[in-house]
């Protein structure tokens, strides 16, 4: 018997049980993975020279929840520095941020009144062919950066999402957020919380008291309340409650995108190499290319690209197998370049092709709003009966949602709203 039984051990899951067992709950984590993190993925030292992410890798904006605990773990941000290039227009150039009309855009933009998926207010408002660059670079951005499809995206969330006040460095994590994973991880250990991997949970049921989870493994908890912190796409092939299947119905309102990450090792940093523009200090790289945008480790000196390729465009993919991702990947970098693919291939030390809408513990990437997911997130954050709480990167509220960030807060809330309800036996008084 367990107080709270906590599903997903990512990194909402991690900081909702950290929080409840240092309040004296009895925790139980249950993950389906034979590892902590979720879609926080850290590859081998030994494979790429550094701490590789096959999944989140970026810190973004103020992200308050993560730098807290960032300096609690004792680790460091290191600034994203260097030069954005583009290869756009044929030729490579330093990236220009901004796009035709973007001042006409913006105007539009901020007096919208009623939400609309992104397509539809471009087709409103910039239907005419003296835009057609400005629809490919927004429908490019949302596809790319939000992983999602333009004809859902909810314009309120681009709006705020591109005019929000940004009060921090964007960087990485020293050490990479497997880092922050294992302090989470070890928080809860020393907190008392118990961790079952491999234990996949494949229902959940009122009992007296309580609920009790059925593992496909055919372990089975006992708890006085749950709190689901799995991907949103999976909460529809968990069993639960009628009360709590209602809420759950809510999530098809909320998007959820697809990404396929690449990182390929190279012998050496051939980019800054070659004739041409002084590409030293290249951070990143956008193109029309079928992988269109890239990334290096800059400053620090690792021979290793990484390539993303996101949104609808990921999902019709979705029977290649890694090794024709990878020559993809190549095949586009050797467009960007005009270099021949066959050199690229011999330079080539490792390649990783994560394909995250394959996985069977994610189904996808990351959330992104639809004009229908504030009424949703309303519904899904309802404590309901008090015996299943819905915790994740889509239950966040804010501008952030589908980020570690929001994870992290969201699991900090879950377990905030918990102690402070009392359900469980243990809680202490308030």
């Amino acid at each position: 018997m367990t107080d709270v039984l906590v599903v997903g051990a990512g990194a909402a899951g991690l900081m909702a049980a950290r929080e409840l067992a240092r309040a004296g709950e009895r925790v139980t984590i249950v993950e389906a993975r034979d590892r902590c993190g979720g879609r926080i993925y850290p590859l081998p030292v030994g494979e790429f020279g550094y701490p590789a992410e096959g999944g989140a890798e970026f810190v973004h904006g103020a992200a308050p929840v993560t730098r807290a605990l960032m300096r609690e773990a004792g680790v460091l941000l290191q600034r994203r520095t260097g030069t954005r290039w583009s290869q756009r227009t044929g030729t490579l150039l330093p990236d220009e941020p901004s796009f035709p009309h973007a001042g006409r855009f913006y105007e539009v933009l901020r007096s919208v009144k009623t939400d609309l998926p992104v397509a539809d207010f471009l087709r409103t408002h910039f239907a005419g062919s003296e835009y057609e660059r400005l629809r490919r670079s927004v429908t490019r951005t949302v596809e790319g950066y939000d992983a999602a499809d333009p004809a859902r995206f909810s314009t309120f969330a681009l709006r705020d999402e591109w005019t929000a006040r940004d009060d921090g460095e964007h960087g990485r994590i020293e050490k990479g957020y497997g880092a922050l994973i294992d302090y989470l991880e070890s928080e809860c250990r020393r907190h008392g919380a118990a961790i079952r991997f491999e234990a996949g949970v494949a229902a959940i049921e009122r009992s007296p008291g309580g609920i009790t989870a059925r593992c496909h493994n055919g372990a089975s908890v006992a708890a006085d309340a749950a709190v689901l912190a799995v991907p949103l796409p999976l909460l529809s092939e968990i069993a639960l409650p009628p009360e709590a299947r209602e809420r759950a119905a809510a999530a098809a309102d909320i998007g959820f995108g697809n990404v396929i990450k690449l990182l390929l090792r190279f012998a050496d940093m051939w980019w800054a190499e070659r004739r041409g523009p002084d590409l030293a200090d290249m951070s990143f790289l956008l193109s029309d290319a079928a992988v269109p945008t890239w990334w290096t480790q800059y400053p620090d000196p690792y021979a290793v690209l990484t390539g993303w390729y996101a949104g609808p465009k990921a999902d019709r993919v979705a029977a290649l197998a890694e090794r024709d991702l990878v020559e993809m990947g190549l095949a586009s970098l050797a467009e960007i370049f005009a270099v021949p693919a066959d050199s690229l291939r011999r330079g080539l030390i490792a390649a990783r092709a994560i394909n995250w809408g394959n996985d069977p513990f994610a189904r996808g990437a990351y959330t992104y709003a639809t004009p229908k997911s504030r009424a949703a997130l309303s519904i899904l954050k309802q404590p309901g009966d008090g015996t299943v709480f819905f915790s994740g990167e889509a239950l966040y509220a804010g501008p952030d949602m589908g980020t570690v960030e929001a994870a992290l807060a969201s699991g900090l809330e879950t377990a905030q709203t918990i102690l402070a309800t009392g359900k469980s036996r243990s809680a202490p008084p308030h």
